[in-house]
This record gives structure tokens, sequence and C-alpha cells, in this order.
């Protein structure tokens, strides 16, 4: 099987999740994985195939990950980052085209996901507990709508960027470079919970971890637990968002006053997946099946109380 990885980067343990796969699945694999400096990406050295495409927002992209997809007969496509999934979901149909599985949501649940203060309003509404989420608009019109100090972040942001705390309305800029939401400053412990839903729409697989020590919005310590309450909240979701598919993670908040608080959904592999695979959660093996046009083999059966602790390691070339 070939599968293509998009925005390959520092994603070693995916790749390596892939491969691991492929022995418990008795076949043989071949990694094609992008990137826009792929000479500079740990993800690409080690793949079987690098290949160089445009930035994720520049309009050739869709194109460039289409042509290297027909051009090396990718079977599983696997986008990464946020910003991946748009332009692709904009052209899906063309993907199934080439034989080979799109894995990204529809492109009514993306539109939904990519835009925070829609991701708020939508699940608000469908009674998933969210944070109050207001726009600048809103908050500058009538600062008494939230409790101070609030939390604000791009509504269309990704990897931890933008994030301010203002503890009064007169401290809010007029401008910002992006449009903003400004949600309940919420204090506890972080959770991610890493969700799988096969091809037709079945939630298969919910398996929450800690966020214990995090490095550039990425979980770099942490330990996978059981909670019912979560597992609830991502059933909610799945309903919310019925198209959605394939994997997804969302990030939650435990107020000790509010309770969990859904703050975010991401529909691809979260940078934490490596520990959810570890314990027993192989989303990439179950995609790998529905790639080959098996059954699915996803179950919820994965181990409570592993561990991860990331360290650092280094790829060497020349």
């Amino acid at each position: 099987m070939k599968i293509f990885i998009c925005s390959a980067g520092r994603r070693v343990g995916l790749l390596q999740s892939f491969r691991d796969a492929a022995k418990q699945l008795k076949i043989g694999v071949e990694i094609i994985a992008c990137d826009l400096n792929p000479d500079d990406s740990a993800a690409c050295a080690l793949a079987d195939t690098a290949v160089q495409v445009p930035r994720c927002d520049d309009p050739g992209y869709a194109g460039a990950i289409l042509e290297a997809t027909k051009h090396h007969k990718a079977d599983l496509v696997v986008p990464t980052i946020d910003p991946d999934l748009l332009p692709l979901a904009q052209v899906a149909d063309e993907f199934g085209k080439l034989g080979a599985l799109l894995h990204v949501s529809a492109l009514s649940v993306i539109e939904v996901v990519r835009d925070k203060q829609r991701t708020s309003d939508v699940l608000a509404a469908a009674g998933v507990p969210v944070p109050r989420t207001l726009d600048q608009h809103a908050i500058t019109s009538n600062s008494d709508q939230i409790s101070w100090p609030v939390f604000a972040k791009p509504s269309g942001g990704s990897a931890s960027r933008g994030l301010h705390v203002f503890h009064k309305a007169q401290d809010i800029p007029e401008t910002f470079p992006e449009p903003m939401i400004f949600q309940d400053l919420l204090q506890g412990p972080e959770y991610t919970v890493n969700m799988f839903v096969d091809q037709s729409g079945t939630l298969r697989t919910v398996i929450p971890h800690l966020r214990m020590q995090t490095r550039a919005g990425e979980v770099e310590k942490g330990v996978t637990c059981r909670r019912k309450d979560l597992h609830d909240i991502a059933e909610g979701i799945a309903r919310t968002l019925p198209l959605l598919r394939g994997v997804a993670c969302f990030q939650v908040i435990d107020d000790p006053d509010l309770g969990p608080r859904v703050i975010e959904i991401n529909a691809r592999f979260g940078g934490g997946y490596p520990l959810a695979d570890h314990a027993g959660a192989t989303f990439a093996q179950w995609l790998m099946q529905e790639a080959q046009g098996d059954p699915c083999s996803a179950h919820n059966n994965w181990r409570d109380g592993v561990k991860m602790m990331r360290y650092d390691s280094a790829v060497y070339q020349g």
C-alpha cells in the first residue's frame, strides 16, 4: 500500500505507526511524504519518497497534492495539519477518481471545525458543553456578556498561535491581524480526546489522554484515561457532525466550576496520536483496512493508564 502523508514535518511517530500497522496487516507499505522544504523535514528524510509542494495556503496546493497522488499512485492520502483540510476537502471527489482514499471529512464538517466561532455555536446549539464564545464586535459592544478575564485566540488559528488573555474590555485592541474569538478563561486539567469514526459514520473508538505537559501546543507528556463523561461528549460531537469520518480529536478543559468544556476540534490526526496508537487504538491500521476495502477492526479496548514521555531525537544526512 502506498500512503501519502501531507505536511509531514516532524511527524516521524505517525510515519512509524503506519509502518507498524503494515506489519500487523502483513502487507508491504511505501510512505510518500511531502513538505514545503522536504530537505529540512525529519519525516520526509525517513519516508521512502519525499515530494516538495507549495505552502498549503497557496492556490496551487491542492492541485500539487492531486498530481503527486496520481504520479505515485497513492492509495491513502493523510493530511496532518489544519490548513491542509479545507483545500483538500474542496477537491475530495478528484481523489476518488484516482482511486485514492482521502482522509478528510466532508467539506461541511471542515468548514465548521476550521472556524472556532462556528464550532462553538454549532456545538452549543446541540447541547455539547463549550465555553461562552463571543466575536470582537459582541464583546466590545457589550462586555458584560462574559466574565473577566477572557481568553482570546484566532478563529481560524492552529498550533497555539496568537493566544492572549485580556483582563478588561479596555485592554482589547481595536484591530487584530485576523478574526478573533473571546471565551471564558477556563482553569483545570486539559485533555485531548482522540476518536475514530468508520466510513459508515459509526463512532468506534474514544480514547482521552491527560495533557500533563505540552510544548508548542503539542503534548509532550500524557497518560490515557477512561472517562465516561468525555466519551459522552465525543458521542455528542459525532451526532452533531454526522459527516465526520476517520480520525479526529478534540481538546477539553475540565474546569472545576463549569465542568468539561470543548475548546476546539481537529478533524485529523492529533500530534499526540502515537500515545493512542501505543495504547492499542491503532487508527493508522484501521484507515489502511478501509483504504484496502477490508472490514475495519476498530474497537474501544485500548489500555488505560499508558503514559507517554517524549524526548528529542535526530535524523542525520550526509
